[in-house]
């Protein structure tokens, strides 16, 4: 019997797709950067399908790359040109099994769509925080296997600090059973964290339990304007001090970011009557009502006085709110619009960000003369994105061809500084030659033996974050 009729037999004919066009979507990133080929998609629809799918790729010794919603931004999902492989679509596995607002737990399969979490948990009165441009489309799974960030993790963290317990299918098709709803549990080594941010390079997470917490009664947003970076520092600790530690979110916006997006983006425009070169966008939320909204205006007429802010917007109603976060959102859009991108996903520690911003742009404006540059993203945990725009002369593909050495600028100033080359998308195919270049040879020796030990045959999404 060969392998595809075997398949077949596990999952049903239907869920084994062969048709280049029903292949299509399963084989291109997000952005275009890879274009894989395969033999085969498969979509289980249980772990125990998943599982026998595994058993029989590893028994005819044919590599497996795990795959989500695919809205990856490193190739982490797509297979490779060479054909070989078959993806194993997680698309099926999406019941959420249990959720539990005394535990303040949700157990979800791992092709559950996470905005869907998100809506399932407010229904109970609970929040799932995990927050991203793509939770429209994004998968827990996936989420998990990349070790997801976004807008929340100052308040709530990475999705690491979320999951309690994992369902693994290893590469040789046994099912590991860490699905706990334990807050605290010392018996030895956690394994579950082994599978968070290995990109489905051990095994694929099928299931898992997921921390929730008290749905907030009351959220208050600002867009403030800045003079320098360094005032944002200054507004973000006071801003925590003020709430009580109630900043949800903290993100920085470059004024050529609030510009592309109200030249390309409907919805988006200025709240301001002047230009400003920087904007922070703060959110505090509480599940106790009451009291942000003075405690933010208070803070806000302080740093007026002081200088340390020129003008403020605050929202005053859902729509508002929305719309000061469109601002931020729109800027990924909006890049895409004014030809090529290149981009950068570092972090440094918070009290760092300024000088790294002012750093790689000095550095990169004399290695590139007209390029523009648009670093924005997650203040409060350091994560930047240092996102470059073709210089308005340039050709694009002429632009794109200078990303390696754009990267070896900007990441030799973060890891000097000592951060991370990758904050919250991982490496993938992308960053595989950074992540040798730049990680501690003793960092990739253990990690090369712990991927040895669980996939000896290299089966599992070879080709993805070691080389």
């Amino acid at each position: 019997m060969t392998l595809l009729k075997q398949l077949a037999g596990i999952v049903g004919p239907t869920n084994v797709l062969t048709d280049a066009a029903d292949l299509a979507p399963y084989l291109v990133e997000e952005r275009g950067l890879y274009r894989g080929a395969a033999q085969a998609v498969v979509r289980p629809g249980s772990t125990e399908q998943v599982a026998e799918v595994v058993k029989a790729c590893a028994a005819a010794g044919i590599s497996m790359v795990p795959q989500g919603g695919n809205t990856g931004l490193c190739g982490g999902g797509v297979p490779s040109e060479d054909g070989g492989s078959v993806v194993i679509s997680t698309e099926r596995l999406n019941r959420i099994r249990r959720i539990d607002p005394i535990d303040f737990t949700l157990t979800a399969e791992a092709g559950c769509v996470l905005v869907n979490l998100q809506q399932a948990a407010a229904e109970v009165g609970c929040l799932f925080p995990l927050s991203l441009g793509a939770e429209g489309s994004c998968r827990i799974g996936g989420n998990i296997s990349t070790n997801a960030g976004g807008t929340n993790v100052l308040r709530y963290g990475n999705t690491r600090d979320l999951v309690l317990g994992l369902e693994v299918v290893l590469p040789d098709g046994r099912v590991w059973n860490g699905l706990k709803r334990l807050r605290k549990d010392n018996t030895g080594y956690a394994l579950q964290h082994l599978f968070i941010g290995a990109e489905g390079t051990l095994g694929i997470v099928t299931a898992a339990v997921l921390k929730l917490f008290p749905q907030p009664t009351e959220i208050q947003t600002a867009l403030i304007a800045l003079t320098d970076l360094d005032a944002a520092l200054v507004l973000l600790a006071r801003a925590r001090r003020a709430s009580g530690d109630a900043v949800t979110g903290c993100e920085l916006i470059p004024r050529i970011g609030l510009e592309l997006g109200a030249r390309h983006v409907p919805g988006v425009r200025d709240p301001f009557e002047a230009a400003h070169p920087w904007y922070l966008l703060l959110e505090l939320s509480s599940s106790r009502p009451g009291g942000l909204r003075h405690a933010l205006e208070e803070m806000l007429a302080e740093a007026l006085g002081e200088g340390l802010a020129v003008d403020a917007v605050l929202a005053d109603s859902v729509e508002q709110r929305r719309a000061l976060w469109r601002i931020r959102e729109a800027i990924p859009e909006a890049q895409k619009k004014e030809g090529g991108s290149i981009k950068h996903d570092v972090a440094v520690a918070t009290s760092l960000v300024p000088e790294m911003i002012r750093r790689c742009t000095r550095a990169v404006e004399a290695a590139m003369p007209g390029v523009r540059v648009v670093p924005f993203g997650h203040l409060g945990d350091g994560n930047t994105h240092f996102n470059l725009t073709q210089p308005e002369s340039a050709d694009k593909q002429v632009f794109l061809a200078q990303w390696d050495r754009m990267n070896r600028i900007v990441h030799d100033i973060v890891t000097e500084m000592e951060g991370s080359i990758s904050a919250e998308h991982g490496i993938g195919r992308l960053k595989v030659a950074e992540l040798a270049h730049y990680k501690p040879a003793l960092d990739l020796d253990l990690m090369r033996r712990l991927k040895s030990a669980m996939d000896p045959r290299g089966l599992m999404n070879p080709g993805k974050i070691l080389s």
